[in-house]
């Protein structure tokens, strides 16, 4: 459950992301669909990381805004991508028709492949970077989300389909197509300010990559203990496909004690940050506690 604070951070994200739809000159059907996907859905997760990573470091907030929604747009546009019937062909989606299932195929890939461009075009469009913020922002977001990071973790975890995989196959896996752009939203957030220490920066770095696979680990968690209505998809779905999870290698109250235990070591990263990371531990303790 968000706090105020963090529900107006969502506010002023979700209102950045409809903006950027609107002023630009979309074809209506393309613009219906990544509106479908990418307006009024979701928990706001990455974007809540950005902000709070740069709240700490006291960037200001017209970057947090444009780097949070370009973090979404990236997001929403996995998910879409995600869903289609070659990917994980997913009917639902957050209790929803997908994408291709609401419109079709072709307006899907587009819609996704238009919200990946316009992530870019957020953050080298907006005045209030200089050109070094926005190309190391951008750095950062495409290998994060690219063949080193999402994507690539993507390909793994379809190659690993049906195969049994070793715990750090399991765990590189999830690095990268789960943690990678989540641990990237907390850096990101710290590239919004203006001359973050290393040290600083080092410290959001691995609270962000302990978030990112804490995240993945609940998700598994909660793929086993959450109902369809929850989640979307039938309970244990990944385990009918076949999928390595943590809970079918470590067991479930193993897979507890590793989030427990990421949590712990993302919240002693903080040190370096101070007083100013009350928001951080908050959605740790968020993310690692969710139900859905």
């Amino acid at each position: 459950m968000l706090d105020e604070l963090s529900q107006g951070l969502v506010n002023k994200t979700e209102a950045r992301l409809k903006l950027a739809i609107q002023e630009r000159d979309i074809p209506s059907q393309l613009s219906a669909a990544m509106s479908y996907s990418l307006l009024g859905a979701g928990k706001r997760i990455r974007a809540l990381l950005c902000y709070a990573a740069g709240q700490a470091l006291n960037a200001p907030m017209q970057r947090l805004e444009c780097a949070s929604a370009a973090l979404e747009c990236l997001h929403c546009y996995s998910l879409i991508h995600d869903d289609l019937p070659a990917m994980d062909d997913d009917d639902l989606r957050r209790g929803k028709a997908t994408s291709h299932i609401k419109f079709d195929e072709a307006t899907a890939i587009l819609a996704g492949d238009a919200l990946q461009a316009i992530a870019y075009d957020l953050i080298c469009s907006d005045p209030a970077f200089n050109d070094t913020q926005a190309r190391k922002l951008c750095n950062l977001l495409a290998q994060s989300s690219g063949a080193v990071g999402m994507v690539g973790g993507q390909m793994l975890d379809i190659l690993a389909t049906q195969e049994k995989l070793e715990l750090t196959a399991l765990e590189n896996v999830h690095r990268r197509k789960t943690g990678a752009l989540i641990s990237a939203a907390v850096v990101s957030g710290a590239l919004c300010s203006d001359n973050p220490a290393q040290d600083q920066i080092d410290a959001l770095g691995e609270y962000g990559e302990c978030i990112g696979l804490a995240f993945q680990v609940v998700d598994d968690i909660l793929d086993i203990e959450s109902s369809t209505a929850e989640l979307g998809k039938p309970s244990g779905a990944d385990i009918a496909l076949e999928k390595s999870t943590y809970p079918a290698l470590i067991g479930l109250d193993a897979s507890k004690q590793l989030a427990e235990k990421l949590y712990q070591q993302a919240i002693a990263s903080l040190a370096p940050i101070g007083d100013n990371s009350g928001l951080l531990k908050n959605l740790a303790t968020l993310i690692i506690h969710r139900r859905y």
